[in-house]
Formats: structure tokens, sequence, C-alpha cells
């Protein structure tokens, strides 16, 4: 990789959406970056995601929002949220009306290695440097990163994009002990031909009921429908977007539920499961040349949503309008 003279070296700690979003807005300003991710190749963990229109507009200013477009699913409907009994309908907006007047861009919902996929063929590949797990930060006025090969990298500005248990955040402020919250989520991909046709809609629709919910949506092209739930956890305590349920499991979760749910459920194969935990926020996060981003900054519960525009969980939002976006999650 060749660097101007006189500019900063920057070097990301993790590969996610929101590393790799970061090392291209940095790019489209000018800056190198080096990104240093520790899976031996570039890939994101779980399935579907929301890329609202805040999202969509810094998509855009990358020029990869049509690639995006391409495999993505563009709402007509959204927050139609249905009664578990039944799945009648108890209110909906109405996004592709709604969106364009209000914002200028629609809303969307993908797969998430197909967002990974469109950012990313904005990073030069000599920029990532895969199988690269860090396993300690030294800050100061020149931050010192140290693998677990034992290699080690100094650089003017670290940013850690490392997620929710970031290396980065536990150099800057310590450790930061994680509160069980009670609850836990399970996802899983239903093939298009195999899901009902209300699943198959271009709509983001939320099934609510005592103490769960559940949210549906189409990804690739319409090839799969995405499921996420929330239910209660009981002793369930892995935090693990790795960590698998049966579908047994999953359906005891909503077996009283609306038989059409419960038949999309059974579907979609075995499912993931997370518990999820929750973290004090930080009062700052930054100190000297080192800073952090998306979920190692702010990990905060999926069905949070947009209400804090810098949440990073369930859709991307805007970490700084210029700079970078915030990572997803599930919603």
């Amino acid at each position: 990789m060749t660097r101007r003279t006189g500019l900063p070296r920057i070097a990301i700690v993790g590969g996610g959406i929101g590393g790799l979003a970061a090392a291209a807005f940095l790019r489209r300003e000018g800056f190198d970056s080096t990104v240093y991710e520790q899976a031996s190749r570039l890939g994101e963990v779980g399935a579907g995601l929301v890329v609202a229109p805040n999202a969509a507009r810094q998509l855009r200013k990358l020029g990869v929002l049509d690639a995006l477009r391409e495999r993505a699913v563009q709402l007509d409907t959204g927050w139609e949220f249905r009664r578990w009994q039944d799945g009648t309908v108890l209110s909906a907006e109405n996004l592709a009306d709604a969106c364009e007047r209000r914002y200028g861009e629609q809303t969307y919902t993908a797969h998430r290695a197909d967002l990974l996929r469109v950012i990313e063929a904005l990073v030069p590949p000599e920029n990532i440097v895969l199988g690269h797990k860090c396993v300690a930060v030294e800050p100061g006025a020149r931050p010192r990163l140290r693998f677990a090969d034992r290699q080690a990298v100094e650089a003017d500005v670290v940013i850690g994009a490392d997620g929710v248990h970031s290396v980065v955040r536990g150099a800057l402020f310590g450790a930061t002990p994680a509160t069980y919250s009670g609850l836990c989520a399970f996802r899983a991909l239903v093939p298009a031909e195999e899901a009902p046709g209300f699943a198959r809609r271009p709509a983001q629709t939320l099934w609510i009921g005592p103490g769960h919910h559940l949210v549906h949506y189409p990804v690739s092209s319409g090839e799969q429908v995405n499921l996420v739930a929330f239910a209660p956890a009981g002793d369930y305590t892995m935090e693990s977007w790795t960590a698998t349920a049966t579908v047994e499991e999953f359906l005891a979760e909503f077996a009283e539920w609306d038989g059409r749910l419960v038949d999309l459920i059974r579907a979609g194969g075995t499912p993931g499961r997370w518990a999820l935990l929750d973290r004090a926020p930080l009062s700052h996060w930054s100190e000297g040349g080192t800073t952090l981003l998306g979920d190692a900054a702010h990990p905060m519960f999926p069905f949070f949503a947009q209400n804090d525009p810098l949440v990073a969980n369930g859709w991307i939002y805007d970490y700084d309008p210029d700079v970078a976006l915030g990572r997803p999650a599930l919603a």
C-alpha cells in the first residue's frame, strides 16, 4: 500500500460493515487506512437488516446504492404491526410514498453479506489485512496494536470497530461488564418458495404478543425471508452471533401464535440464538489517537432501532454524516 507523505497512518480494527464503511469514507476524503480483520476471509455473520433513508443517503454518497439495490428489496410497507393470535393488522406505514416525500430516499431490506460486499469493493484489497486478531492496544499519541501472532503495528489514529466485545474499548476504558437482560433473540432465513405470501411482500412486519415479538421481511432480491424474534431467555446467557438453537426451541416460544407464523418459523431451518446483554454507556469514545465506532462504542438492543441517531444495531445509522456509517445488527 502506498501512503502519501504527511498523511496520518490510520488503523481500523474490525472488517465488518462499520470498519469497512469507515475505510471507504476516509478514502473518499483522501485518507488511506488499513483494516485489520481477525477472520481469514471477509464475511458478515447474521442475515437481514433494514437500510433506512439516512443510510441510503450515505450509500449514495459512496456511489454504491445502485449496486446494493440489485440485491436489496425496496419496502412498500413498514412497521406493519400484527396481532399474535390471528395476524390482524393493527397499523402500518406507507413507506413508498412517505420516505421519498420526507427524506428523499427509500427504505430497503438487504442481506448483510450484500451490503458488506458493495462497501468492501470501495476499499483496495491491499488495505485489508485478514487473519489478524487484535489482542491488545497500547493507547497513546501513537497507539500500538498487538496481534495474536505477536506482530505489532503503530498508527497515528486507531478506530476500534471490533464489535460488542471490543478489545480497543477495553484498552481505553477497562472492562465493561455486561448486565443480563433476561431476553434472547432468534434468527433464521426462510427460502421464499417455502414462505407464505404475506411474508414475501416488500413489507417489514412485526408480530407482537405477550412477552414476545417477531419481525420478518424479504431479502436477497426476494429470494429469502429474514426472521428475527425476541423472547424470555430463562437461564440462557450465551452472547454469540454464531450460537444456534433447535427449531423446536424456537417453535416452543411461539407455539400458541397464528398458525401461519408457526409454519414460517418451521420453514427456517436451524435458527441462530443469542442472549441480549446490556452495557452501561460510555461518557466518551476517544482517548488521544484512539476512538470507537458502532457496537464497540455504543452497543444497544436490536429493537431500539432509530430511537438514537448513533445506534448501530438493527438499522444503519449516521455515525458522522460525512465520515462513516454505523454498524448494523439484526432487526
